[in-house]
């Protein structure tokens, strides 16, 4: 499937049409950002690792019962996918207590929460991607109060589902982001899911191993990706 026109291009990702209209080529580039893209930079071989990492995910995601946008991978950077109408919202789950709500919340890095914590995030890097709810979103009309209920359950699905996938490899799912698309009547899962959008501490030494890694400058950033796609059992294929 031949990339024809590129329609979208995120900070890591970037979207193409096909010859199909119903599908669509997800490519990864190396770049990487950090604080709404205030801090950017091109990381050899993280768009392959994310790509390849990406599409794992969604396989074990499907096998379990959540439906998603990927088809398959094409090469090492690009993967074939669904069409979607993306709503405008990310859905956060958190496990433990990390980043933009212990500043929020004046709570301790790592802190381990009762229960899963979701949240609600508006997309606009200029807004600072800000918190919102429920009657946000039904006040703005950017999702129905059964399409709100449905990415709530589907989030919460995901979080049992790759809880259990990452600590059999002893790795912490500390929290992640997910977003969602609607082809026709039905919600699917959609953009990605790697070590850029959530993440993952080693269970014993609870060390950062995802992109936290960049933000705060520990270095090491593919190479502690590559490091978790081993514990998985993935094969990454190299550029």
């Amino acid at each position: 499937m031949e990339k024809i026109q590129e329609i979208t291009k995120g900070k890591a990702k970037s979207l193409y049409t096909t010859s199909n209209q119903e599908q669509l080529v997800m490519h990864f580039s190396d770049d990487t950002s950090a604080f709404d893209g205030k801090k950017k930079e091109a990381l050899m071989g993280k768009g392959s690792v994310n790509n390849q990492f990406n599409a794992f995910i969604m396989d074990h995601l499907e096998k379990n019962g959540v439906e998603t946008h990927h088809i398959e991978v094409l090469n090492n950077n690009d993967s074939l996918v669904h069409k979607l109408s993306m709503f405008p919202i990310e859905c956060v789950i958190r496990n433990r207590a990390s980043g933009s709500i212990c500043r929020r919340l004046g709570t301790e890095d790592g802190l381990i929460l009762e229960s899963p914590l979701f949240e609600f995030f508006l997309k606009d890097d200029e807004l600072g991607d800000p918190l919102i709810n429920d009657e946000h979103i039904l006040s703005f009309g950017w999702a129905t109060r059964h399409q709100i209920d449905e990415m709530k359950l589907l989030t919460y699905k995901v979080n049992t589902i790759l809880s259990k996938l990452f600590l059999d490899s002893g790795l912490i799912l500390v929290d992640f982001k997910v977003e969602f698309g609607v082809t026709g009547e039905k919600i699917l899962l959609a953009d990605e899911f790697t070590p850029d959008g959530c993440r993952l501490w080693d269970s014993e030494t609870l060390k950062k191993m995802d992109k936290d890694r960049f933000r705060q400058g520990l270095g090491d950033v593919v190479e502690s990706y590559h490091q978790v796609a081993d514990r998985l059992g993935m094969n990454i294929k190299l550029d």
